[in-house]
């Protein structure tokens, strides 16, 4: 077992990551083989020592140590996501283990710059790698004109169209499939993803509640009262760490989008610099004061700019002094 395991983890490793000695419980009973082709990877000489010698071997035994700690922290957290999902399950009366669970949150300020996020548990645990986020496309909502109900709406349908679109899809049982969608908000912010969700005809097969920031209050489609549930139940609890997540990650998303425009704010005064050379620039420079600092030379080696148009730039930063 060991022997696979240090094959598959040094699989995937880059070339300069495989170390020179690698210290082992047990001896291997391929071990030479392992480590001349570990050896030919790396370019240098690779050995695979069961050590006997004191200070070699007390690191195994901090190793062993360590491992047995983390294996033990991994399956209490384990059974404590377990017990949420199966406490979750029996709040929302669900037929099945929520395994699957996607959150939903808006961010903007007075409308602008609006943005959603759908991040995702899986297990009970936070599963990044299927986190999304939204720039909302409605142009009924702009600066000055904000409205969370229509932007959740629009979020929702983006997420679910391809399932209206193929309607042979499989649904329950795909992996992509939620058993369980969460709205960070009220009955209003509910609604409006019941009605867009019946319109695409897939409330049959999806269950949607929302959770409310103000008094922690689970809603459940058509009911006009929140559920009656326990701050310190555990089901809640992972309700709770989704919608904080939900709600972190649009939050998060609003300022990368507010500090990009603040940015290209600057650089849409300059005559001639279109949106795709401003992102040229920021790109190749990362920040307004770099490009302010650049020297022309330094600003006409990016794609498409130009000693002219760098002068420009240039200019712009460093306006000429006028002479009375």
């Amino acid at each position: 077992i060991l022997q696979r395991v240090l094959e598959q983890h040094y699989e995937t490793a880059d070339d300069v990551e495989i170390p020179t000695e690698i210290l082992v419980q047990h001896e291997l009973p391929e071990a030479e083989m392992l480590a001349t082709a570990l050896s030919q990877r790396k370019g240098r000489k690779v050995t695979i020592v069961n050590p006997q010698r004191a200070l070699k071997a007390e690191l195994i035994e901090m190793v062993e140590r360590n491992a047995e700690y983390e294996l033990a922290r991994t399956q209490k957290l384990s059974d404590r996501n377990s017990q949420a999902m199966e406490d979750l399950a029996a709040i929302l009366d669900l037929p099945d283990l929520p395994h699957r669970i996607e959150g939903y949150d808006i961010s903007h300020i007075q409308g602008s710059n609006a943005v959603a996020s759908q991040v995702v548990f899986v297990e009970g645990l936070p599963a990044k790698q299927y986190y999304r986020h939204y720039k909302i496309k409605n142009p009924t909502v702009t600066a000055g004109h904000s409205d969370d109900f229509a932007s959740l709406a629009e979020v929702i349908q983006r997420r679910f169209r391809k399932y209206v679109e193929d309607p042979q899809m499989q649904r329950v049982g795909n992996p992509d499939w939620p058993d369980l969608v969460m709205i960070d908000g009220g009955k209003g912010q509910l609604s409006s993803v019941v009605a867009v969700l019946q319109e695409m005809n897939l409330m049959e097969d999806l269950r949607v509640v929302s959770l409310a920031k103000q008094r922690e209050e689970i809603f459940l489609p058509g009911e006009s009262q929140p559920l009656a549930t326990d701050a310190e139940q555990s089901g809640v609890q992972l309700l709770r760490r989704l919608r904080d997540e939900a709600h972190r990650f649009a939050v998060s998303f609003h300022r990368q989008q507010r500090s990009d425009k603040m940015r290209r704010s600057r650089l849409e005064e300059i005559p001639g610099l279109g949106y795709h050379r401003q992102k040229q620039l920021l790109a190749h420079f990362h920040s307004i004061d770099y490009i302010r600092q650049a020297s022309i030379e330094q600003l006409a080696t990016v794609d498409g700019i130009g000693s002219r148009l760098a002068g420009e730039i240039y200019n712009y930063f460093h306006p000429p002094q006028s002479i009375n």
